[in-house]
């Protein structure tokens, strides 16, 4: 049996200032974004976004984004942890 390694990416926190939106500015992040990814031979890149805007949603979904693939928890260490 061989072992297959194959990559993926992961897009977190991609956020446009409200003053800023629909002017094009995440389109110019997330469409060379992907390009990089499929070129490097990447099999999948995953999103997470904090957002409830529907329309946050639909730009996601316009460049294949399924919402319905996976389930993200997120865990965030104890306030009480020692750091080094």
């Amino acid at each position: 049996m061989e072992l297959q390694i194959r990559s993926a990416k992961v897009i977190e926190n991609v956020v446009t200032d409200q003053t800023l939106r629909k002017r094009g500015l995440g389109r110019r992040l997330l469409e060379p974004t992907l390009g990089l990814a499929w070129k490097s031979g990447c099999y999948k890149v995953m999103l997470q976004t904090g957002s409830r805007l529907e329309a946050t949603h639909a730009f996601y979904r316009a460049y294949g984004f399924s919402a319905h693939d996976k389930t993200a928890y997120v865990a965030r260490p104890p306030a009480n942890l020692p750091t080094s």
